[in-house]
């Protein structure tokens, strides 16, 4: 009985859903009326740009832009975008927004030649195109074009058109008054989507390029087809098909972008040009950066951005909202009470839209309410589940703490006698290499990035070490630092290092102040979920651009920054750290050989025996005042 009536439940819940969009469809379409434009840009290129435009005249409106190279679709002016009634965009909406989204240049239905994280040119002449121009023609455009607007625009956009909005920034636009890059793509080569310390991320980039990068000759409106994997088990594809050359096979040679990546191996002045840190110097708009505290794709940009904009344009007007969320959870994809088997226990997603990101445009698009109550950083620890308000990211009152390897699979914060000496060793195979994630998966899940670790730590390749059961809580706030001394066999390795919180035995969730979750009741007790987790390709230790090789047998130090933790280690709990040397499929094998990875062969591969001294350590921002 109980079944039927939750299921009862659950199905008048999404008809109430159902017929709230209904309503909101309706009210859309009787309150705006949608306009195409191609709209020039200063070298005689348009870009296709779907307009929705309030009926409403009796007041000026502001302008929200959101450029994509994923497409404003549905193409046809009685064909509506359901993201405006169907998501928190709805807000905008019933604030009389104009609401603008832009096919960028060579996608879709826009003309001209796409280039992927397209340089910023700051010495740009006459005619000279750049990400940040067509941002600027854009704007210039829909000012003097676009009945009733209020001379005031805006920019946001979720990963890929984050970059876009970053680059709206830099367009130096005066009608623009304000930006959110949000999960920004902001570094492909150090930290978002496709490559991590130089290591390739293998899932997101195979899969996402064979369909992305096709060429596009003429503008369409149809999407081009990916490669479809002919399995479910991701870990065994990947596996069979072996080095990246024979992916490369797959890929053909058409998709430019592929064939860049692989025959930059390192980061040379080619990505470094595609880095938008080196350019967000004297930025005029005020800037909400926007991320996932468990973004799977774009964790790095949000927080580094971020950094970047207060070391280089100290004058302007910029915040940091991090919650709880997958990639782009925030925005209406979910209400992010949970992420995988992790529970927040608050609808984190409506307190960002009306409490931040609405309140934030309102006042510097419509001249309306206060930024006042919105912090300098907007921050959820995980652990403790709370939203900090802070002066500064990192926070004051942090400090940095070692916590040390030590023999029989301990941490401590002090360092033992011989520690220099000792370790504990395991032997990387390249044919059995760790995975990322336990299940077998058809893709790169986005829960990983808190998934339980127990199936790891039951492996011989992988080490754990565990501090004693705390007795006081202890918070982190900012980046950590992985400090390895290793020996390895060979002459290349890849760390993985993971930061894991590991709940007491008996630890059951409280549903009354934790919500269901997934619904899945998995056993919490001893649940070893992952807080952050990163790897760092050996050959890249001391510098990016010029790989060395390991001499084997020395003794090394590996030394590499992951992503900032907002995390509080509850009194009870354990904290973990983990180090192996393979995160497969999520990235790619190391040959454990100092070659070029791309154009390697099946045969370089081989075993490595990889020692970890117990001088070894993560450095821990531990946040002192709370």
């Amino acid at each position: 009985m109980k079944k039927y009536f939750l299921l009862l439940i659950t199905t008048l819940f999404s008809l109430t859903n159902l017929w709230a969009q209904d309503a909101d469809s309706a009210w859309v379409r009787d309150n705006y009326y949608k306009i195409e434009k191609m709209v020039p840009m200063r070298d005689g290129i348009s870009l296709f740009t779907a307009f929705y435009i309030p009926k409403n005249n009796t007041e000026k409106h502001p302008i929200l832009l959101n450029r994509t190279p994923y497409s404003c679709r549905p193409y046809g002016e009685d064909n509506f975008n359901p993201r405006l009634y169907s998501t928190y965009w709805i807000n905008y909406l019933k604030e009389g927004y104009i609401i603008a989204i832009q096919d960028v240049r060579g996608r879709w239905m826009s003309e001209g030649d796409f280039v992927d994280v397209r340089p910023f040119n700051p010495n740009k002449k006459g005619k000279e195109i750049d990400e940040a121009s067509d941002t600027y023609d854009a704007i210039d455009w829909m000012i003097k074009n676009l009945p009733g607007n209020n001379q005031r625009v805006g920019v946001f956009g979720i990963s890929y058109p984050g970059f876009y909005s970053t680059m709206a920034a830099l367009s130096g636009h005066p009608a623009l008054k304000a930006v959110s890059p949000q999960a920004p793509v902001t570094d492909w080569f150090m930290g978002d989507d496709f490559h991590h310390n130089g290591a390739f991320f293998f899932l997101d980039g195979f899969n996402f390029y064979t369909g992305f990068g096709k060429p596009r000759p003429v503008p369409t409106q149809v999407a081009s087809p990916g490669f479809r994997i002919p399995t479910q088990d991701y870990y065994d594809f990947y596996l069979r098909t072996g080095a990246i050359k024979n992916f490369t096979k797959i890929m053909g040679d058409s998709i430019k972008f592929w064939n860049d990546l692989v025959n930059h191996p390192n980061y040379d002045e080619w990505w470094q040009a595609r880095n938008p840190r080196n350019f967000v110097t004297n930025i005029k708009p005020a800037i909400l950066v926007v991320g996932g505290l468990f973004d799977a794709e774009d964790c790095f940009g949000a927080w580094n951005l971020y950094k970047a904009i207060e070391q280089k344009s100290p004058l302007t007007e910029n915040r940091l909202v991090m919650g709880p969320w997958f990639h782009g959870g925030w925005g209406g994809r979910s209400d992010g009470t949970y992420l995988g088997n992790i529970r927040f226990g608050k609808k984190t997603s409506e307190y960002y839209q009306q409490n931040i990101e609405i309140p934030f445009f309102n006042f510097y698009l419509k001249l309306k309410g206060t930024v006042r109550d919105i912090a300098e950083a907007t921050v959820f620890f995980s652990g403790e589940n709370e939203w900090k308000n802070l002066k500064s990211w990192p926070p004051e009152g942090v400090s940095y703490k070692k916590l040390y390897t030590a023999n029989g699979n301990g941490l401590s914060f002090i360092e033992t006698k011989n520690a220099a000496t000792t370790y504990s060793e395991y032997i990387s195979d390249p044919a059995h290499p760790v995975p990322y994630t336990e299940d077998v998966h058809p893709g790169r899940t986005r829960e990983y990035m808190t998934d339980d670790q127990r199936f790891a730590s039951r492996r011989p390749d992988v080490l754990s070490f565990s501090t004693p059961v705390l007795t006081s809580d202890i918070t982190l706030a900012g980046p950590l630092v992985a400090d390895l001394f290793t020996s390895i066999s060979t002459t290349d390795a890849d760390f993985v290092v993971k930061l894991i919180d590991v709940f007491p035995d008996e630890y059951n969730y409280d549903e009354n102040e934790f919500g269901k979750g997934n619904g899945q009741n998995y056993p919490m007790g001893g649940y070893q979920m992952l807080v952050r987790g990163e790897i760092m390709r050996g050959k890249f230790r001391n510098s990016f651009a010029v790989p060395e090789p390991f001499t084997p047998g020395n003794i090394t130090e590996v030394k590499y920054t992951l992503p900032d933790v907002a995390h509080t280690f509850k009194k009870g709990h354990k904290i973990m750290v983990q180090v192996q040397s393979s995160w497969f499929p999520l990235s790619d094998r190391n040959p454990q050989k100092f070659v070029d990875i791309y154009h390697c062969d099946d045969s370089d591969f081989q075993k490595a025996t990889i020692r970890i001294y117990h001088n070894s350590s993560i450095i821990l921002p531990i946040l002192n005042n709370q």
